[in-house]
């Protein structure tokens, strides 16, 4: 993402982040991956996006946009991978390397520190639907992916026009929006799905609500923590009515 387009945003990715660290770190390292999955994707999303890029032991895999390092952290542990996190909030880019010791720098989408053609996969969870520079996102992806590489992205579309009230900052592309951008940055798209975002193990939910708990424990009085819940909020009241939909897909740099 950009340097973040509203104070909910900067709440939601920067603060919240390293308090969510902190409550991790009080409950025990099995909740590392549910916490840090939260927002990105159902354990069935992950495993269908991993099964989907080609993967080996030893691929270099870059999570663009990382946040605390839950998804990289589990494709690591799941698929013997070298992943490698870029987040542009330093305080989520700390967490993923204290969390899970994956290497991690702090930078945005559209100015990736790493030279052409440095990775054999990528993904991107939940980013492009936080920013409006999508098309220099998708370009610097591209940029970074040796040919032949491929990109997983879940992206949250909009299907139909939003109802209020909206989160702050985010612009959620239309599919055909998205597809004409992937197009453009010479990333060809294959397979796509729709997400179930309720499919992972019980006991992930479970390690995910407790540290939110403890967050709010900690925090529930800061307007940060209640900022981030509410932006949280009306992204998933956006997805229960359907006006949202978690959109899966894999794509090839050309």
């Amino acid at each position: 993402m950009t340097e973040l387009e509203s104070e909910a945003m900067e709440a939601e990715f920067g603060t919240v982040a390293g308090w969510t660290e902190e409550a991790v770190r009080a409950l025990g390292p099995e909740h590392a991956v549910p916490a840090g999955c939260r927002g990105s994707g159902s354990e069935g999303a992950l495993r269908w996006l991993a099964d989907r890029l080609g993967l080996t032991a030893g691929s270099r895999v870059l999570d663009d946009g990382a946040g605390v390092g839950g998804p990289a952290g589990w494709l690591a542990a799941e698929r013997g991978v070298r992943a490698v996190c870029a987040e542009p909030m330093h305080e989520a880019a700390r967490a993923a390397h204290r969390l899970f010791g994956l290497p991690s720098v702090t930078a945005l989408a559209q100015r990736l520190p790493f030279a052409d053609a440095a990775f054999d996969a990528a993904w991107c969870l939940g980013v492009l639907c936080t920013t409006s520079d999508k098309a220099p996102a998708l370009a610097e992806l591209r940029r970074v992916l040796a040919d032949g590489g491929r990109l997983g992205l879940l992206v949250f579309v909009a299907d139909r026009p939003l109802p209020p009230p909206l989160p702050e900052g985010n612009d959620f592309p239309t599919e055909e929006e998205l597809r004409g951008l992937l197009d453009a940055a010479a990333l060809r798209l294959g397979e796509t799905a729709t997400a179930d975002l309720g499919d992972s193990p019980p006991e992930w939910s479970e390690r995910a609500d407790a540290v939110d708990a403890e967050v709010s424990r900690r925090h529930g009085d800061d307007p940060r923590w209640q900022q981030a819940q509410e932006q949280s909020g009306r992204v998933g009241r956006l997805l229960a009515d359907g006006a949202l939909r978690p959109w899966l897909g894999v794509a090839t740099a050309d």
